[in-house]
Order: C-alpha cells, then structure tokens, then sequence
C-alpha cells in the first residue's frame, strides 16, 4: 500500500489552505480540497490529476460535510490526515455585532470544525490512525479588544482540541493546533466582517484594528508557504507538537499573556486558596 497521506483540507480556495493544499500535492501526498465554490480550484485539479480532487464543502451543510467525506474515501479509501482550516473573522468589539453576525460566526468557526470532525473521527478510529490538525490563532490564546468574537472561536477551538487530544491519543490519532499570528494570506481583506453596530467613539479600538489591516495584508507580515511547511513538517514529525505557534509575533504573544496570567494570579492565590471549611463548621 502507498506510504502517501490523504489531506483532507477544509477552505482551500485561498490563504493556509491553499498554500497547504499546494505544498502538499507538490511532495506527492494526495489531497481532498474542499471550497464552498470547488470550481476556483480548477487549476489545482489540472495541474495534479491523480492526487488531487475538489470537493463541494460548506462546513455549515452537514449534508455537504457528510458527502464529502464520503467522497474524499471513494476516491482515496482513506483519510490520514484531518486540517480544519475555514473560517472567519468578525471584527467590532462586543456591543458592535449583530445577532446574526454572532450566530454565524460560530456556526463557520465552532460548529462548522465540529461538524467534520465528528464525521471523520469513525474513519480515523477505523483505522487506528490520523491526525487532525486545527487551524487556530494567537488570538485564541490571547484575546484582542474588537476581536473578542473571533477569539472566542478559537479559545473554543483550543478546549475543543485539548480534550480531543486526550480522548483520541489511545486510538493512535494525533492531534495539533496551529496557532499562527499575521500572515501575508489575504485574510484581513478577504475573511474579516466588521460589525453592523459600530460606536466608533466608545470603542476606538475597532477603528485602529480595521486602519491596521494593510499591514497584515503586505510582505511584512510572515510567508504562509513557510508556514504551511512547517505544519506539514510537524505532521510528519515523530512526535507531532499538540500547540504550534507561527511566527515570531504568535511565540511572543503567548509568551507574554502566560507571564500576565501567572503575575495575576499570584496576586490572590494565597487569600483565594483559604476556601475550605473551618474545622469547627466540619466538627
């Protein structure tokens, strides 16, 4: 039987996805590309025949979710290799979004990486192997002002991954979460809705984060080739890491929130700990 992997990768018509899905089908493996419109991904499909299939995918359809999967092991017999990569940013600080904008935020970010997860996770089972590797965010560690919707999808996707971890490890399936910082993908201008309810003079700081955004969308920001190859490099590691920040900017954001938590608690841990009942209320 063929060493090669199986990719199955969610939200491959732009940014990580597509730089994965290039990478990927460049050193041999096979990939199931999956976009809400698989037509953008003609080139992809007619530059590697034989390993490479687009796939209808809105992570939102369980429909959609459930014959792709189907799909993806018709053509393949299998999947090795699980990256939950669509989604998007909704930008404006709490009071700013709709309720609509709210719900599907974590519909795409949340529910949406649930869906295929929990679909794929039989065939992993089956097979006494895979790895699934969730895109998350240096802000899903370390949450911004007027990003905090976007951020709660990603620190749910980091509860999510950490239980799984534990859960799926006895069955010979790994785990990984990315957690990049500013990459040059497009995404600010491509995957980023500001909110319906802007109060630009209460909240100043969704109008300095939407004035940043060219800068995330320039060279200054980091390359997603290099680090899609280093994600495709963990997974091929011995001993794959369960987080992995990318970039310089993700390792000392993390870095300095850990320092913050540690400092903050430590104020209260010796008044907060004396919570237990007095012996004479026990007696």
């Amino acid at each position: 039987m063929s060493k090669k992997k199986v990719w199955f990768i969610t939200g491959t018509s732009s940014g990580f996805g597509r730089a994965l899905a290039e990478e990927v089908l460049a050193k041999g493996d096979r990939v199931v590309a999956t976009a809400r419109k698989p037509e953008v991904l003609r080139d992809l499909i007619e530059k590697y025949p034989d390993t490479a299939r687009a796939v209808k995918l809105d992570v939102t359809n369980l429909e959609d979710v459930k014959n792709s999967i189907q799909e993806a092991v018709r053509e393949f017999g299998r999947i090795d290799v699980l990256v939950n990569n669509a989604g998007y940013g909704l930008v404006g600080a709490i009071e700013e979004a709709s309720s609509e904008q709210i719900k599907h935020q974590f519909d795409t970010n949340v529910f949406g990486v649930l869906n295929v997860m929990r679909e794929v996770l039989p065939i992993l089972r089956g097979q006494k192997s895979g790895h699934i590797v969730n895109i998350g965010s240096l802000v899903g560690f370390a949450a911004f002002p007027s990003l905090g919707y976007y951020s709660a999808t990603k620190f749910a996707l980091e509860g999510l991954s950490e239980a799984l971890a534990a859960e799926v490890a006895p069955h010979g399936i790994k785990t990984t979460i990315v957690e990049p910082g500013p990459f040059y993908t497009g995404f600010s201008s491509r995957a980023l809705i500001v909110g319906e309810n802007l109060l630009p003079e209460v909240y100043p700081s969704t109008t300095e984060l939407t004035g940043a955004f060219p800068q995330f969308d320039g060279p200054t920001a980091g390359d997603p080739v290099k680090a899609v190859r280093i994600i495709i490099e963990a997974v091929e590691s011995e001993n794959p890491p369960f987080r992995l920040p990318l970039g310089l900017f993700a390792f000392e954001g993390i870095e300095a929130k850990l320092e913050q938590v540690k400092q903050e608690i430590s104020v209260w841990r010796e008044r907060a700990t004396q919570t237990n009942f007095d012996a004479a209320a026990t007696a």
